[in-house]
């Protein structure tokens, strides 16, 4: 069993990797009443075009989204999801645009539930009649989420960086899209995502290592794949799509997003925890930028800034709420060019990152929040204290490069939600 330590923040996570290629992360917390158990898998809205050992296949948008809802789907006729409630833990699951998860936490029954858990995550079950019985669900669940303000806004944007790249696409698919889902398509993609050596476990609390793997053996049915996946990713220009979009929504304030198309590189995860940094020191609650937006009435709260990447696409993100979103774009755009030709005050520097560090600090403090931190990186390749340590050895030259070489103005463009008319 490896074990990685982190001396800083005084934690060690255990990794086991499973003869059938499954590795499992356990985050041993004493005398906590709180455990938690994620198994993702490296399947997301992105993955709609794949070869499988020789085989090219091409599925609908929104088929990884339509897969974890039919996961609950049981051949006794229980939905899993119910049955989990039942027994008091909570169960829930979630897909992005690189990832499906399934989770459950609670403070008994865990072992109990672990065997529901792993039965259904292992054992899908679609017919003709529920596949076709789930088409209505999904269908409302994707007009929600048209009437809302901030996926509109973010897909919006994703039009606007984006030519081709699929991140672009709402997880959901559309009404059309999901029409073509049928259960030959799904049991095609769980049999080519859904094996262990595509997968990962992350499981926190008052657990010992070796027990904890002990039991999930017991229930372990996936054999290895030996699947050779290859995911086609079309060619994306560097350029973005265009300049800006602008859409009118029942909303009181006007919102906006600001987005810079960057290139993946092999410290992405250390160029976040920069971007943490540089939010701070250039937009936080205690910057100038903010103080006097705010008595300007062109601020009510500051913008946040985050770093967005994955297999194959990144990009920085600004988002915030005004009264005139274009000019605090503008000066928005200006603060940057300003901080890359003056350099960053060390002494702000030093400060913000402290709070950085102590902000991460409160994730390790909250069960919930950092497995799923966990599960996310390691489902990316990155290492379990990857973030932590990136934020140790993050030095000012290094964050003054990311901002100098990151932020250029013809590869940004923006997305603005206003009150309608």
């Amino acid at each position: 069993m490896k074990v990685f330590e982190n001396e800083l923040i005084k934690e060690k996570i255990y990794k086991e990797t499973l003869d059938n290629g499954l590795e499992i992360y356990i985050l041993p917390r004493k005398d906590v009443s709180k455990k938690v158990i994620m198994w993702g898998t490296k399947f997301g809205a992105v993955d709609n075009d794949f070869t499988i050992n020789g085989e090219r296949v091409i599925v609908p948008d929104g088929i990884a989204h339509y897969l974890e809802h039919k996961m609950f789907e049981q051949r006794n006729g229980i939905n899993a999801l119910d049955a989990l409630t039942s027994i008091g833990v909570e169960a829930n699951a979630f897909t992005g645009a690189t990832e499906t998860v399934y989770l459950y936490e609670c403070t008994d029954n865990f072992y109990e539930a672990l065997e529901e858990f792993m039965d259904y995550v292992q054992n899908p079950y679609f017919t003709d009649e529920n596949v076709e019985k789930e088409r209505g669900i999904i269908g409302q669940e994707i007009m929600m989420y048209d009437d809302y303000p901030d996926s509109k806004i973010h897909y919006n944007l994703m039009e606007c960086l984006y030519h081709n790249n699929a991140v672009k696409i709402p997880v959901a698919g559309t009404i059309e899209t999901i029409a073509e889902i049928d259960k030959e398509k799904l049991y095609k993609i769980y049999n080519t995502f859904y094996v262990p050596e595509n997968m990962k476990i992350v499981v926190a609390g008052d657990f010992e290592p070796d027990e904890i793997i002990k039991a999930i053996k017991k229930y372990m049915i996936m054999k290895k794949s030996n699947n050779n996946i290859i995911r086609n990713y079309p060619t994306e220009p560097e350029t973005i799509a265009k300049e800006s979009c602008v859409a009118q929504m029942e909303v009181s304030i006007p919102s906006f997003l600001v987005g810079y198309k960057i290139n993946r590189g092999d410290d992405d995860i250390k160029k976040a925890v920069a971007i943490d940094i540089l939010n701070e020191l250039l937009f936080g609650k205690s910057s100038k930028f903010f103080t006097d937006l705010y008595e300007q009435n062109l601020l009510y709260e500051p913008v946040e800034m985050s770093m967005d990447y994955d297999r194959n696409y990144a990009m920085i993100l600004i988002e915030g709420e005004s009264k005139n979103p274009e000019k605090a774009i503008e000066l928005i755009k200006d603060n940057i060019t300003s901080h890359k030709e003056k350099g960053i005050n060390d002494e702000e520097f030093q400060r913000i990152k402290k709070e950085i560090y102590g902000k991460y600090l409160k994730e390790y403090n909250d069960l919930s929040t950092i497995t799923q931190r966990i599960i996310i990186n390691i489902l990316k390749a990155d290492e379990p204290f990857e973030m932590i340590e990136s934020l140790q050895q993050i030095d000012i030259h290094y964050v003054e490069n990311v901002l100098k070489e990151n932020f250029d103005a013809t590869q940004s463009a923006y997305s603005i939600i206003e009150p309608k008319k």
